[in-house]
């Protein structure tokens, strides 16, 4: 115990923010696992737990006011609209977007970007145009745009990664040129947790004319974002990675970006007028929206967003920011372990290899120590080849992380490797 104090005290533990206090609005942190353990939540990065008040946001809509929205004059549907479209707002807030009508609600940053990759794309890239991702991306931040230049003739370029797990600067300046549509880049990476410097990179695309798209899935929920200091021009982002439910997430655009986008997909509550011969289309953002939207996750979303905003996204942040300087010490401290990238500016993401245990069975074992963490490629395959494997395990945190859990974690990680080495787990 008197290592862990001391490494809690060279880190720095942010005063006046009680996590054991935050995890008590999170029923399922209270439960037991294996036999009786206490579950140590890691797996953050591929989604968050559910705080008490968007369960019973979700409860609300369904037992008092469940209606359709946009559609039905009575009550329940007019309160379901307002829910719905305070939500929105709620959300625009939350990124600081200049109005509602920028936000568009999808089924997450997949979705998201998939919208962008086809209405905006199609609609903008031709042969010989050039789109830039980077080496880090989420598959969902990569396929959707080899699908596009495929189609389109255009050709896909991607910024490499540093041994650091930075992003070369000197390479992707390199590759803008008048004939770069698109930027397409994370702000923060699931497997290294490297924040990537977004604001000297809009500034260079937009210099030399492209438009730029953030894969904000791991930053919108653990720090403030502004898309309006951002400058960007696109921002994706998931509900269920913060705290909300699974199902629902949003895209902002600029107006003039929306506006200009012929609609995602074709359906009721998209259009403006319908003959038998053709259709015109509702105003922004509800041209995006065909069908019956996610109401209940507009709602639990909304719910998720105000209870972050409660906390305080600088209180999270300093919290997060503590405790993986913490994890990083104690991980380092280990024998045999390897942690892929040590980027100044990271969030809470350790992805790790661990001797010649095989990632999987790492994550196995420790699950039967209460241990919840991500085993695999994660969604990154091309970044991890670039680090030489096809797999890592992941320990991501959120504001409900504690340092008993890093403790259980590591624990955990010296069980599995007796257990491969003596035979004695």
């Amino acid at each position: 115990m008197a290592e862990k104090s001391s490494i809690a005290e060279s880190v720095g533990v942010p005063a006046g923010f009680d996590p054991h206090r935050v995890r008590g609005d999170f029923p399922i942190l209270s439960r037991t696992v294996a036999d009786g353990r206490p579950l140590a939540y890691l797996d953050n990065a591929a989604t968050t737990q559910k705080p008490r008040a968007v369960l019973d946001a979700l409860q609300e809509y369904y037992s008092s006011y469940n209606s359709n929205v946009h559609r039905a004059i009575h009550e329940l549907g007019q309160e379901a609209t307002e829910a719905y479209e305070d939500a929105r707002g709620v959300c625009a807030g939350f990124i600081n977007a200049p109005e509602s009508a920028c936000v568009v609600f999808t089924r997450g940053t997949t979705e998201s970007i998939n919208l962008v990759a086809y209405a905006w794309g199609r609609a903008s890239i031709c042969e010989g145009d050039q789109i830039i991702a980077t080496e880090m991306e989420h598959h969902s931040n990569l396929v959707p745009w080899q699908i596009l230049a495929k189609e389109k003739g255009a050709n896909l370029l991607t910024v490499p990664v540093l041994e650091d797990g930075t992003l070369d600067l000197d390479v992707y300046e390199s590759l803008l040129s008048p004939r770069v549509k698109l930027v397409a880049v994370t702000h923060m990476s699931n497997i290294l947790g490297t924040i990537n410097p977004l604001p000297r990179m809009i500034s260079a695309a937009h210099a030399a004319g492209a438009k730029f798209l953030v894969d904000a899935a791991q930053s919108v929920p653990h720090f403030e974002i502004d898309v309006q200091n951002l400058d960007c021009d696109f921002l994706a982002c998931s509900g269920h990675k913060m705290l909300g439910p699974t199902g629902i997430g949003i895209l902002y655009a600029r107006r003039e970006l929306l506006e200009e986008m012929p609609p995602f997909m074709g359906g009721g509550e998209m259009i403006h007028k319908v003959t038998l011969e053709q259709s015109t289309w509702a105003e922004i953002p509800h041209k995006f929206e065909a069908g019956t939207p996610n109401i209940a996750g507009a709602i639990g979303l909304r719910a998720a967003v105000r209870y972050l905003q409660s906390i305080g996204m600088g209180a999270i942040r300093d919290h997060e920011e503590s405790l993986t300087a913490y994890a990083l010490q104690r991980l380092r401290s280990m024998p045999d372990i390897r942690i892929l990238g040590d980027a100044p500016d990271r969030g809470g993401v350790l992805s790790f290899l661990m001797d010649d245990i095989h990632p999987h069975d790492i994550a196995q074992l420790v699950d039967r120590e209460g241990v919840a963490i991500r085993a695999g490629h994660g969604c990154a395959q091309p970044l991890l080849r670039r680090f030489g494997t096809n797999a890592v395990s992941r320990a991501s945190f959120c504001l409900y992380s504690t340092e008993e859990d890093i403790e259980q974690l590591c624990a955990a990680l010296g069980k599995a490797r007796d257990f491969f080495h003596h035979g004695n787990g």
